[in-house]
């Protein structure tokens, strides 16, 4: 089989041309197409040639016997990149590192920063609402003014033109922010045909404030303005123990042909910085949780209420052991729900372990080893999904997240019986392993040996208006 064509001048030609990488023997899996079969990969030019059973050679060659070759993961729902939390990105086979969650108000300035870093993977953002609305000294819970909004929606709009690749709204982090100020950014992107990203304003079913009215406040705003709109972590924002009920919502808004999909982190427990609004009084009853459930990230120490409040003051992150299993389940089952980490690791290590090991645990432990869903649907959940969220008006995604020929050679070969995630609670900041090879624009990054830190072939990711 030769999948680039049956003409024999081209059959002879990738015999007898030596490829800059190859990829041996390998189960090639691309969900776009559903191809999973044993075949060679030749890369020229960090761009994938040839998908072939026929052999051939390369300057490099890596033999993938037993192991599975896969798209890059793409982590749609992280956060700005830095020298620690990168390189266990790709130990866990992350290719493209897009902030999302958050992201800033300058792309210009963000993209200059760090093209000058020279990143190993990919990198892309949002236009950050709430790091823009900062600029006022407005507190949490304080509304914006008509003239603050205008000026917020000129400055998302020469976002947008500098290459963000969509708005993000963090509504439970920033409660005061009003449907005033959320619904000429959803205009704007409709405009503009970026998708929208919320972490919705509830995460629990204690009224007031349930994950059903959460939910509801999303969908009527992408009725009212035709935009897209993507729900962050739905396992522990608008999910939480309403699971079937909420992806019911979102499936029916979606079958009456609203644009609306949702991510997820494969634990069950969350975290986050103890000094958020997500903390504010009435906490224990909204997640069914009490200090001893609470526990501060990169340590061992579960908490107390007199640790609460200094740790409170600190500003630290702590985990909650807050989310049932069958909602992690429930959630990975349904086919518009994709995987995004919500994390990346910093100095200091406290941080969610899903930082280092979000994409190996969804294979390692909901595949292989709880057959939750099957490795076709894990792989796309991290690879084509999160492309097609964004490339509407991001060329570059129309690249990734396949194996095809012409797609960019951002590749993972993983072994299928021991790939899993290392990284816990005291020790987020341990690498996942199984993970054989990372490949980012053809070159290796991550062999055998271990990752290679001099290689930087990571490359912006901006949408099309970008000049």
């Amino acid at each position: 089989m030769f999948l680039v064509g049956s003409l024999a001048p081209r059959f002879l030609a990738a015999q007898t041309m030596t490829y800059d990488l190859v990829i041996k023997n390998g189960r090639v899996l691309n969900p776009e197409t559903k191809i999973d079969s044993i075949l060679n990969v030749g890369i020229v030019g960090g761009v994938i040639s040839v998908l072939t059973t026929e052999q051939i050679a390369g300057t490099q060659e890596i033999d993938a016997t037993g192991l599975v070759v896969a798209p890059g993961f793409i982590d749609l729902l992280s956060y700005n990149p830095n020298p620690v939390g990168v390189w266990n990105k790709l130990a866990d086979g992350v290719t493209t590192n897009l902030a999302m969650h958050g992201g800033t108000s300058n792309p210009k300035v963000w993209h200059e920063n760090f093209e000058r870093l020279r990143q190993p993977l990919n990198v892309g953002a949002s236009f950050f609402y709430t790091e823009a609305r900062n600029q006022f000294n407005l507190t949490r819970y304080e509304h914006a003014k008509k003239d603050q909004i205008a000026k917020l929606l000129v400055m998302a709009e020469r976002a947008l033109k500098e290459g963000a690749l969509g708005i993000s709204f963090s509504l439970e982090y920033v409660p005061g922010i009003t449907p005033e100020e959320i619904l000429p950014q959803m205009r704007l992107a409709k405009k503009y045909d970026v998708p929208v990203f919320f972490h919705a304003r509830y995460s629990d079913m204690e009224e007031p404030g349930t994950n059903f009215e959460a939910l509801n406040e999303l969908i009527g705003y992408v009725k009212q303005t035709g935009a897209s709109v993507h729900i962050d972590h739905i396992n522990s924002t608008g999910g939480t123990f309403s699971m079937k009920q909420s992806l019911k919502m979102i499936d029916e808004a979606r079958a009456a042909g609203l644009d609306i999909t949702a991510c997820m982190y494969p634990y069950n427990f969350w975290g986050t910085y103890l000094n958020s609004a997500r903390f504010d009084k009435g906490w224990q009853q909204r997640f069914h949780i009490s200090y001893g459930d609470l526990q501060l990230a990169g340590t061992t120490e579960r908490l107390t209420e007199q640790t609460f409040g200094k740790y409170q003051r600190q500003g630290k992150l702590a985990v909650a052991y807050a989310i049932p299993e069958e909602d992690v389940e429930e959630a990975l089952r349904s086919p518009f729900v994709m995987i995004g980490s919500d994390a990346i690791l910093g100095s200091g290590y406290n941080n969610h372990p899903r930082a280092s090991g979000a994409f190996s645990r969804t294979i390692g432990r909901y595949v292989r080893d709880k057959k939750t869903i099957s490795l076709m649907d894990a792989v796309a959940k991290m690879t084509i999904l999160p492309a097609q969220r964004l490339e509407r008006r991001a060329g570059a995604m129309k690249k990734k997240g396949r194996i095809s020929v012409g797609a960019d050679a951002d590749i993972v070969v993983f072994d299928l019986t021991t790939i899993i995630d290392k990284s816990t609670v005291e020790h987020p900041e341990h690498q996942s392993t199984g993970v054989a090879y990372v490949i980012v624009a053809g070159k290796i990054v991550k062999d055998l040996t271990g990752l290679k830190k001099n290689v930087r072939a990571g490359k912006p990711i901006k949408n099309d208006y970008a000049r």
